[in-house]
């Protein structure tokens, strides 16, 4: 329990409940409230450690988290040492950006109720640690505005909204763009599968996959999985690519039509190039789908809430937090992990 003192602003821990109290007194001063979070101290050096975590003001929620997923983007390269040049990049930090908890505490003007299944896409509450993206921990504060409600059947699967919303950015055109879904996605992982969903959901073709290891030709929900050598395809009006390969433009040229498009939704550690001439010939353009926005939300639980959208079998891996070092591992190397998802029920 932190206890409470004139003052202050006082969190309290019920040992019995696992619920947290805020008395809003005077605002000028605060108390200690800690974590226990993932912390990459260098490259390829991850500890659970305990932070202190910033106390929570009237707009801000504290959340207890239940499951974080991790990230085999971002937080691979993270992780690797291999993330490009980055606003705020630095170790020693927190990762995680799919974090799904219960709102405990709740400020006058948060927006939010105490007892709230939230998403969290992450949170800058670890003093002088840094939060890229802050989201792998047991308990996080944030502002109840940058919270989502989500539906409480989605339990586990809540951690994929973000790389859902990530995907239909991709698939979304900017303001003033004729819409043209992709009819191709390069790479089966997590965000490939989302990506051929939702194309799916919206109404249009189904698209086809593109996918190299056989270990992952399985789980395609209405449509075509197939290994690129098996494609004898070259007139792909739009093709999103979320491999993460950096040499695979020339190949992605070469199986445009005329005018075709190439949405590059991965993240690429290392520069991309290609040879003019034959997107010259096919008057190719090229696109670079990046953040999801609010509205790429929106429509991911619009379809989630009309049963058209399905977050069912992409988590293939949980484990208990206190064995963090261990799921990063499996979920950055074993081919068969397409979502690995951290349970934090007993780090309370």
């Amino acid at each position: 329990m932190v206890g409470h003192r004139a003052g202050r602003v006082s969190v309290s821990l019920d040992n019995q409940t696992c619920h947290l109290r805020l008395t809003h007194t005077r605002r000028d001063r605060g108390v200690r409230v800690d974590t226990v979070a993932v912390l990459l101290e260098a490259p390829q050096r991850l500890t659970l450690s305990r932070l202190e975590l910033v106390p929570p003001g009237d707009e801000d929620v504290v959340v207890h988290v239940e499951w974080s997923g991790i990230s085999t983007g971002t937080e691979r390269l993270l992780w690797s040492g291999t993330m490009p040049p980055f606003p705020g990049m630095g170790y020693p930090l927190v990762p995680g950006y799919e974090s799904v908890g219960r709102i405990v505490a709740a400020g006058p003007r948060a927006g939010r109720e105490v007892g709230e299944r939230v998403f969290v896409p992450g949170a800058k509450c670890f003093g002088a640690v840094r939060g890229l993206f802050g989201g792998a921990a047991s308990r996080l504060v944030l502002p109840g505005a940058r919270t989502v409600r989500m539906d409480e059947r989605l339990g586990a699967d809540g951690v994929l909204l973000a790389l859902a919303a990530t995907a239909q950015h991709a698939i979304a055109p900017p303001s003033g763009v004729a819409q043209m879904p992709p009819d191709l996605v390069v790479g089966h992982g997590v965000l490939g599968r989302l990506l051929a969903r939702l194309v799916i959901a919206a109404g249009a073709p189904a698209p086809v996959v593109w996918e190299k290891n056989p270990a992952r030709f399985d789980g395609a929900r209405g449509y075509q999985v197939l290994d690129p050598d098996a494609d004898a395809r070259r007139d792909y009006r739009c093709i999103c690519d979320v491999s993460g390969d950096s040499g695979i433009l020339d190949t992605l040229v070469q199986r445009l039509a005329p005018g075709g498009e190439i949405v590059l939704a991965g993240f690429y550690h290392a520069p991309l190039s290609f040879t003019f001439p034959p997107a010259f010939m096919r008057e190719a353009r090229l696109r670079i789908a990046a953040e999801f926005k609010e509205p790429d939300l929106d429509t991911v639980r619009g379809h989630l809430a009309r049963g058209r959208l399905s977050l069912a079998g992409l988590v293939t891996h949980r484990c208990d937090a206190s064995a963090a070092e261990e799921a990063y591992r499996t979920a950055f190397s074993d081919p068969a992990c397409l979502k690995m998802v951290l349970d934090w029920s007993n780090m309370q």
